[in-house]
C-alpha cells in the first residue's frame, strides 16, 4: 500500500473496538495515515466555551476544529447522535452525518423518509394503543413483524400469526417495554426464498453486496444467518443508492427483501454496520474502500 499524501487531520469516534473498528484503524495505518481516536465514554463537550472567551479549551469547539473529518464508529446510538449534533452544529464534518445516524437508528424515520422518496418498501403502518395497533395488524392482514423503532441485530423482533399471539405481544410491549414500545411499528411480511440481501454503499457507488441465508425467518448474520456473495446489478445498485440517498448518504448498509414475483423491497438502511463477515465473502476490502472514501471527503475531494 503506498503512502498517502493526505495532510488532513482525521479522528475516529467510537466506544468500543470491534472487529471492524480493528480492521479501520489497520486500513489507516496501512495507508500511513495518523488518526486520533476519540472514545466517546471519555469525551466532555462544553457547548459555548468559545462564548466565554476560551479559544483553546479542549473541552469545546476548539478541541474538535483540528479534524478535517470525524468517522463515527460509536455502537451506543443515544450517545453517537448527541455528539454528531454537537460536533455538526460546531462546523465539523462527520462520516455520517447526525441526520444520517438519526433516521437510520430510528426503523419509523427510515420508512418514512425511503416512502417521502418513492422507494419500494414493504408496507408499514404506525398506531399508538394496543387497541390500534391490533386494527392495523387484522388490516394488513397475518402475518405481521411487529419491529422496536429503535434496536439492532434482529432483537426483539416479533412474527404474529394470529390475534391470540398479536393481542399477547401487544400487551408485552405496552407493560414492559420502554416508550419507544409504545409506538407500535407494524410491518407487512414478506415471504422471502430463506435469504435476504445486504449491500454496503459507500459514498456513490455499491461496493458489494451477500445474501444472508437462515432456515428462520430473521436473517441477521448476528442471528446464525449465512453470507453468500450477491452481484451488484444495476438494478441492486440504483435502488441501494436511491436508499442511501433518501437517509441523507455516506456510509450504509442497505437490507432488501426479495418478493416471491422478484421485486426488491428496502427494508431497512444501517449506519455503522458490521462487515466482518462479508469481506472473504465478496472479495473486496470493505474497510479500505470505506478508508479512501474517508480520506477523498477529508480531502474535499467529494462535496
Amino acid at each position: 500500500m503506498a503512502q498517502s499524501t493526505t495532510r488532513a487531520r482525521i479522528a475516529v469516534l467510537l466506544d468500543r473496538v470491534r472487529v471492524e473498528e480493528k480492521l479501520l484503524l489497520q486500513a489507516f495505518e496501512a495507508r500511513h495515515v495518523p488518526i486520533d481516536v476519540r472514545d466517546d465514554r471519555e469525551v466532555i463537550l462544553d457547548l459555548d466555551a468559545h462564548r466565554r472567551g476560551e479559544t483553546e479549551a479542549p473541552y469545546g469547539r476548539a478541541g474538535w476544529t483540528c479534524y478535517d473529518v470525524v468517522l463515527d464508529r460509536s455502537i451506543t446510538h443515544a450517545r453517537a447522535v448527541a455528539a454528531l449534533r454537537i460536533l455538526n452544529d460546531w462546523g465539523i464534518r462527520t462520516i455520517n452525518h447526525v441526520g444520517v445516524v438519526e433516521t437510520c437508528g430510528d426503523k419509523l424515520a427510515t420508512s418514512s423518509a425511503l416512502v417521502r422518496a418513492g422507494i419500494p418498501t414493504p408496507r408499514v403502518m404506525v398506531a399508538f394503543t394496543p387497541e390500534a395497533a391490533l386494527q392495523a395488524i387484522e388490516m394488513l392482514g397475518y402475518p405481521v413483524v411487529l419491529k422496536p423503532a429503535v434496536g439492532s441485530w434482529g432483537r426483539l423482533l416479533s412474527k404474529v400469526n394470529d390475534r391470540d399471539a398479536a393481542e399477547a405481544v401487544l400487551e408485552h410491549k405496552q407493560v414492559l417495554g420502554s416508550y419507544q414500545h409504545h409506538v407500535f411499528y407494524i410491518q407487512e411480511y414478506i415471504a422471502k426464498p430463506s435469504r435476504d440481501i445486504r449491500a454496503f454503499v459507500v459514498g456513490d457507488e455499491t461496493i458489494c453486496a451477500i445474501y444472508r441465508y437462515s432456515d428462520h425467518w430473521v436473517t441477521n448474520t448476528a442471528r446464525g444467518g449465512r453470507a453468500v456473495n450477491c452481484p451488484v446489478t444495476s438494478t441492486l445498485h440504483n435502488l441501494a443508492l436511491a436508499a442511501a440517498q433518501a437517509v441523507g448518504g455516506g456510509i450504509v448498509a442497505v437490507d432488501l427483501l426479495e418478493t416471491q414475483d422478484g421485486q426488491l423491497l428496502v427494508n431497512e438502511v444501517n449506519h455503522t454496520t458490521e462487515f466482518r463477515n462479508s469481506i472473504d465473502t465478496t472479495g473486496v476490502d470493505i474497510p479500505g474502500r470505506i478508508v479512501d472514501y474517508v480520506l477523498r471527503v477529508a480531502d474535499g475531494r467529494v462535496a
